[in-house]
């Protein structure tokens, strides 16, 4: 199995952190995000790597090398400019075109959400063509619990079940990349198309660990759960 890291952003909301390094360099709870991310990946039998790479390229290449210091294998696709998340899995398809199947991800997520059911579920419906993970929204914000016109109550960032999130994680077959963009964001480009035409699947997870370090407070967020409760785990 080979999974696709879309690490080329520049990770402006996390300045200054990442005016030195591209945002999966960043570090949480003493390692990098894409260390965490390999960890994972490791875990559920992932030992290929493909970085998309773009802003700091080189402080990529020069913390993962050729991956075996992770004990993985580590390719590079280059963008020397901007592509968006569409473009950039574009300007790989000559390498992941040559898989049955592929991750792709969001270099700026960690959780810990077993991806191997993304896979299954591409392959037991022969008619997708890519499976997104998704998650329940977790709220940003604390909910009062409210009866008549008094506060009963009240639920700290509460997991909102009905509604549904993209997690940043996806299975594709190589068919999938027809839909990419040369230039541009893959939700706003391939995915509704690929929703359009009804190829485009769904895993549901419930009850994992999943974080967007897109924020200071997330990264702030993460540590804290990675240091207390899933060191162990990622």
């Amino acid at each position: 199995m080979i999974a696709a890291i879309l690490a080329g952003g520049f990770g402006k909301r996390l300045r200054p952190y990442t005016e030195d390094v591209p945002k999966p360099l960043v570090q949480v709870a003493g390692e990098a995000i894409i260390d965490w991310q390999i960890k994972w990946l490791k875990k559920h039998g992932v030992r290929e790597l493909v970085i998309l790479a773009g802003y700091k390229k080189e402080k990529l290449i020069e913390h993962l090398g050729s991956g075996s210091r992770h004990g993985v294998k580590i390719t590079y696709v280059i963008e020397d400019e901007p592509l968006g998340t569409g473009g950039a899995v574009k300007n790989a398809e000559h390498v992941l075109s040559k898989e049955e199947v592929f991750l792709v991800l969001n270099g700026d997520i960690l959780t810990n959400l077993d991806p191997r059911k993304l896979v299954a579920r591409l392959e037991e419906d022969s008619r997708l063509k890519g499976v997104i993970a998704s998650i329940p929204l977790p709220s940003p914000y604390g909910v009062l619990k409210i009866e008549k016109d008094m506060v009963v109550g009240f639920i700290e960032k509460p997991v909102l079940t009905d509604y549904w999130i993209n997690a940043g994680v996806y299975a594709l077959r190589p068919e999938s990349l027809k839909y990419f963009p040369e230039r541009g964001d893959l939700e706003k480009t391939a995915f509704p198309k690929m929703a359009e035409e009804g190829v485009l699947g769904v895993v549901r997870y419930e009850n994992v660990f999943w974080k967007a370090v897109d924020t200071h407070k997330d990264l702030e967020e993460a540590a804290q759960i990675i240091t207390n409760v899933l060191k162990g785990e990622l």
